[in-house]
């Protein structure tokens, strides 16, 4: 993460907590001459557009107020699709079962992007099943990991 990301995590972490909302990433990028704080919140049952609306406003009061990012962007607010990210602990264990997709840093069997099913995860290693093999991945391998829509 960025000292920015870093940051805003800091600042959004307590408010949607409080709002009884799970804060899934935070992303400060840069599109075209746009500056974009993308913060991606969800809950177990999903979160609709009047939930994101609430964290928006509590987020962006706070923002005012701390004013960390110097300069202009637009604020969103948005679940994190039906792709979503695994980056904690959390993520992964309510991943088990469902089709994922790992993108490693170094190629493994020749690539480095893998698909199938999540199996297990420890806090060490992810194994994934592939092709009816169980593929062990340690997590500090992987570059990036998501639920994937399976065609």
């Amino acid at each position: 993460m960025s000292k920015i990301t870093d940051q805003i995590t800091a600042i959004a972490e307590p408010i949607v907590a409080g709002l009884n909302v799970e804060l899934v990433d935070v992303e400060f990028l840069k599109e075209g001459s746009n500056w974009f704080l993308r913060i991606y919140v969800d809950t177990e049952a999903g979160i609709d557009i009047s939930e994101c609306a609430a964290v928006s406003r509590e987020i962006s009061e706070k923002l005012d107020e701390l004013d960390p990012i110097e300069q202009n962007y637009f604020l969103e607010v948005s679940s994190p699709g039906a792709e979503r990210p695994l980056k904690k602990k959390r993520d992964f264990e309510r991943a088990i079962g469902q089709f994922i997709n790992v993108k490693l840093y170094e190629p493994f069997e020749d690539s480095k992007e893998h698909e199938g099913y999540l199996k297990a995860y420890d806090g060490e290693t992810v194994t994934v099943t592939i092709d009816d093999q169980d593929i062990d991945f340690d997590i500090s391998k992987i570059a990036m990991a998501r639920l994937a829509i399976q065609f």
